[in-house]
């Protein structure tokens, strides 16, 4: 069975709903990015990076997977399909998929700001100070901040190395070290990308570009998928 590995980015969430970190109608609007995602912010202002991830994880909440997810976990059933995202949310796994790597952290988890190995199910639920670990330390969103180590990429990187097809998805390939995987892939690896937007995609082998939105080209491509494997 083949493999793919899908490589989503904020473009995927962006069709249900989720405000993504950069856009105009984004959260980030209200807040500085420094004031709300990295370490310092959480030693000098929890209770906003607290408010922050509440609102995030409520927003969260009430939204659903679109088309492309479902397109993605269809894909589940012909082939070997493992997802690395950026994204935050869980609307991979809601909608079906059981291979899910979260680069970038968890919104609905939530960990110990002590023993990173301590991470507890939180849902949509709001974390507000006083909530501890068992080791009796703050609990902290399990998220990736500005400025820590990524621990995920070494493991991502190795689901690459002998991936078939790679689906690069409504991420615009500029934050690193995600942004460096798609080098990571074996020679005879055929790559899709699918994004309305223009990506540098210079240097690339094997390389289709569709210029279309998650929502409209990840069906049309797990379809055309499809269509091979029943050949």
């Amino acid at each position: 069975m083949k493999k793919i590995v899908v490589l989503s980015g904020a473009g995927v969430s962006a069709e249900s709903g989720i405000k993504t970190f950069r856009g105009s109608d984004g959260l980030w609007e209200k807040y500085r990015i420094e004031d709300v995602a990295n370490y310092d912010a959480w030693l000098n202002n929890q209770a906003l990076v607290l408010e922050f991830y509440n609102q995030r994880r409520k927003q969260l909440a009430t939204v659903n997977p679109n088309e492309a997810h479902y397109a993605l976990a269809v894909l589940e059933e012909n082939y070997n399909v493992h997802i690395i995202t950026q994204n935050v949310d869980d609307l991979h796994e809601r909608a079906g998929s059981t291979h899910v790597l979260h680069l970038h952290g968890e919104l609905t988890k939530v960990r110990s700001s002590v023993d990173e190995n301590l991470i507890y199910d939180i849902g949509y639920n709001e974390l507000n100070a006083g909530d501890l670990c068992e080791k009796g330390s703050q609990l902290r969103p399990h998220i990736v901040w500005f400025g820590e180590m990524v621990p995920k990429i070494e493991e991502a990187s190795t689901l690459l190395h002998d991936a078939d097809i790679l689906l690069v998805i409504g991420t615009s390939l500029q934050v690193y070290p995600a942004a460096g995987l798609i080098h990571d892939t074996p020679n005879h690896c055929r790559k899709y990308l699918i994004d309305p937007g223009s990506l540098p995609v210079s240097g690339i082998s094997n390389l289709t570009v569709i210029r279309k939105t998650a929502g409209e080209g990840v069906p049309d491509l797990v379809k055309q998928l499809l269509n091979e494997k029943s050949i």
